[in-house]
């Protein structure tokens, strides 16, 4: 099955084709046909394997095939993220699907301007990719309107859960036309989910191409038990053994990141960080310069988790592991994209434990050892730091395991 057989015009083919996209992927060829007929779908994927053109491709053929211009501060399609790169990145994509036709795709988010956002409306957009927080700002300040819109989609939907964004979506969803169609995509089926899907979605066809939770079968993922003193030395050796290849590193906290950042940098490593403290223009400019090779380390908070599409970023480390056990499914998922394989390394303290023990619950498999037990990090951790000292490795001892 190609592109022409899912029934899209020979203009939107060739625009896939211009971009090299010729073969729709598992969850592109079995949601597409349902969302062309019109249907709520739940679909549920590993990430990087294409839900954005799964649900992005359908609308721009509806919105094409009707012929209607959009009215002032009208909305024709809404699709909500929860990130502001998520949205950047799904605006991007779409951006590229329509180069060429008469739709208009515009992005609100925060950290932008919203006065440029509210004259980028004015005349109404066929497709507005949004945060709901700054949604919610031009709402309020009349400066959007919903009536007319026909089509949501909500991405990453678990995750709008996770960062308490239910009680946005229940301001916003009233606010649609009562006749739309609705998607919803993510890598993950929390139980919230599923009943954010009967509240919001009509008779929805379920489209599941791997287990939700399931990390992609070309990530190689190992796992260090280590103590929490050791993680930092551990990770600028491994970093070392792939010099100048893209990794991306996953911190818990905000100020965790730019401490490591620096660290980083002062071994030698063009790194940067992307976190909530920094400034939308900061958090723009770090992924460019990941993107473009100029940044090889880009230490992050779950923040950018859903945000970055990049190819060949070929090693994930969780320096430290996420709370919701979801998250490192999505964290690892930053890696292995488009068919491509790659690597992700998860460091264990003692204190961590009980995070690993859930993540690998989750995922329904056991992740082979690189180094250490888990009893001996916490018995490590209970000697003094001197003893500790004594017995660190010498240069060589993880390497195996990079």
């Amino acid at each position: 099955m190609d592109f022409d057989m899912l029934g899209f015009s020979p203009k939107l083919v060739a625009r896939l084709k211009e971009q090299g996209i010729t073969d729709p992927t598992p969850i592109q060829r079995q949601a597409i046909p349902h969302a062309m007929n019109g249907r709520d779908v739940m679909g549920l994927a590993q990430t990087g394997t294409g839900k954005t053109a799964a649900f992005g491709l359908p609308l721009i053929h509806a919105l094409t095939t009707a012929g209607v211009a959009p009215g002032p501060k009208e909305v024709f399609g809404l699709v909500l993220a929860p990130t502001r790169e998520l949205a950047k990145q799904i605006a991007d994509n779409l951006a590229a699907y329509t180069r060429g036709s008469h739709l208009k795709v515009a992005i609100v988010t925060g950290g932008a301007s919203i006065n440029r956002q509210i004259d980028s409306l004015r005349k109404g957009a066929d497709l507005v990719i949004a945060t709901p927080g700054r949604l919610i700002d031009l709402l309020d300040r009349k400066a959007v309107r919903l009536d007319q819109t026909r089509f949501l989609v909500l991405d990453e939907a678990d995750q709008m859960l996770d960062m308490g964004f239910i009680h946005a979506l229940r301001k916003i969803a009233p606010l649609l036309s009562k006749s739309r169609q609705t998607m919803m995509f993510s890598a993950t089926m929390p139980k919230l989910m599923a009943d954010l899907s009967r509240e919001y979605l009509t008779d929805p066809v379920r489209v599941e191409v791997a287990r939700p939770g399931v990390a992609a079968d070309k990530i190689a993922q190992s796992v260090h038990y280590v103590v929490q003193e050791e993680k930092t030395s551990l990770l600028t050796e491994l970093l070392a053994d792939h010099m100048g290849e893209r990794a991306l590193v996953f911190a818990r906290t905000k100020h965790g990141s730019e401490r490591l950042m620096k660290k980083l940098r002062g071994a030698g490593f063009d790194a940067d960080s992307i976190h909530g403290n920094k400034s939308q223009g900061q958090r723009d400019r770090a992924i460019r310069q990941f993107k473009s090779g100029e940044v090889t380390v880009l230490v992050a908070t779950d923040v950018a988790a859903r945000g970055i599409d990049i190819p060949d970023v070929k090693y994930v480390y969780n320096y430290d592991l996420p709370n919701v056990p979801e998250n490192y499914v999505h964290r690892i998922g930053r890696t292995a994209r488009a068919g491509a394989s790659g690597r992700a390394v998860a460091f264990c303290s003692k204190d961590e434990s009980g995070e690993w023990r859930a993540i690998q619950k989750n995922l329904g498999t056991t992740v082979p050892v690189a180094s250490g037990t888990a009893w001996e990090a916490e018995r490590d951790a209970r000697k003094p730091s001197a003893q500790r000292r004594r017995r660190r490795p010498s240069r060589g001892k993880f390497k195996r395991a990079a």
